[in-house]
């Protein structure tokens, strides 16, 4: 009876796992009835790891490689079953297969707002959104921490716990990266290092490997948005203030050469391109000053515009605008015709270069 049992069981001669492109991190190899020849061959191929199991407790892990199983090629289990030089049986042992190619654009995002501490504005709403890859290197760390005895165990499965592990640590990658909060949307490569090195010790406690992560967009708040977007502006023209009110000063140009009536109009024009409520006031006394006295205050303010117009060049760029304004209530008036207005015009652009 015990001659036609053996004669039953069926043998295993080769042990090996072609992946079917599903995204399966685990798969333990059937062995239903089966028990594996003595001598017999493991293949573990490329991107792969196998793992032996004996009665719930890891025994021998092997890379990509041939292997022919004897005492010599499983110690581990050699030990654990208490074989001595050399088994002459088959055996039965639990075969985990495992996937160690890089698992590529799993994505992570922030479902909602997530709040922040920022040093320039206390607590800040962020959204952010980007792509990860990572692979697994400690299989059996893996194989204890999360796929246990299951016949397989799908990437899908680890999703929502690695994206719940990357948002986790989003407030510490910030505050390690020592970016401005303004600087992240500029930064977004040092942010992505930053929260892959925070996210490292984390994914190494499961058996994985952080292999990339990516920040592909961090929106910021609206009211931050346009702070950052002023930022920029500023640095095209570097940290020289003068070079930026000359900017501001081209920028305002067309709108005293319009047909403007009032000087309140001119100023308010002139503060809405971001000249500043003291660069106002000054535009405001220059104009006051030249219209007072009707028609006599309006001939001094002709004189006034252009001894101002043929000062040395150097001028301030406040100066410039005043004088601007100057001339263009002079135009609106009819003191002076668009030909002289424009040549003035020119001629104190010269003097901001």
């Amino acid at each position: 009876m015990a001659l036609m049992d053996f004669i039953k069981k069926q043998f295993i001669d080769i042990l090996e796992w072609t992946e079917d492109g599903d995204g399966t991190l685990a798969w333990r190899y059937p062995m239903a009835g089966m028990e594996i020849q003595n001598g017999g061959t493991l293949v573990v191929r490329e991107s792969q790891m196998a793992v032996f199991v004996n009665e719930g407790q890891v025994a021998d892990v092997f890379g990509p490689g041939t292997y022919k199983l004897t005492t010599q090629t499983l110690p581990v289990l050699t030990y654990l079953k208490n074989w001595d030089k050399l088994f002459q049986s088959p055996f039965k042992s639990d075969v985990y297969f495992f996937s160690t190619r890089q698992q590529i654009d799993q994505k992570w995002g922030t479902p909602q707002p997530i709040t922040i501490r920022d040093k320039d504005f206390g607590a800040v709403r962020l959204r952010a959104f980007g792509n990860y890859a990572y692979r697994i290197t400690d299989p059996k760390l893996f194989h204890t921490e999360i796929s246990g005895t299951r016949e397989s165990y799908p990437v899908g499965d680890l999703e929502g716990q690695l994206r719940g592990m990357v948002l986790q640590n989003i407030s510490n990658a910030i505050a390690g990266s020592g970016l401005p909060f303004l600087d992240l949307a500029a930064n977004q490569v040092m942010f992505a290092d930053a929260l892959a090195k925070e996210l490292t010790p984390h994914f190494a406690k499961i058996g994985l490997t952080v292999e990339s992560l990516t920040v592909q967009n961090v929106s910021l708040p609206e009211e931050l948005q346009k702070i950052l977007d002023q930022k920029i502006g500023m640095g095209m023209v570097g940290n020289d203030m003068g070079k930026f009110m000359q900017y501001q000063t081209a920028q305002a140009i067309p709108k005293f050469a319009e047909g403007g009536g009032g000087g309140s109009g001119i100023a308010g024009d002139a503060m809405g391109l971001g000249a500043g409520v003291a660069l106002g006031q000054v535009m405001a006394q220059n104009l006051q000053q030249g219209l007072q006295g009707g028609g006599a205050g309006a001939q001094a303010a002709a004189a006034s515009a252009a001894a101002a117009a043929a000062t040395p060049a150097g001028v301030r760029p406040e100066e410039v605008m005043a004088t601007l304004e100057k001339l263009g209530e002079l135009k609106s008036k009819g003191i002076l015709t668009q030909e002289e207005f424009d040549a003035k015009k020119v001629e104190l652009l010269k003097k901001l270069v």
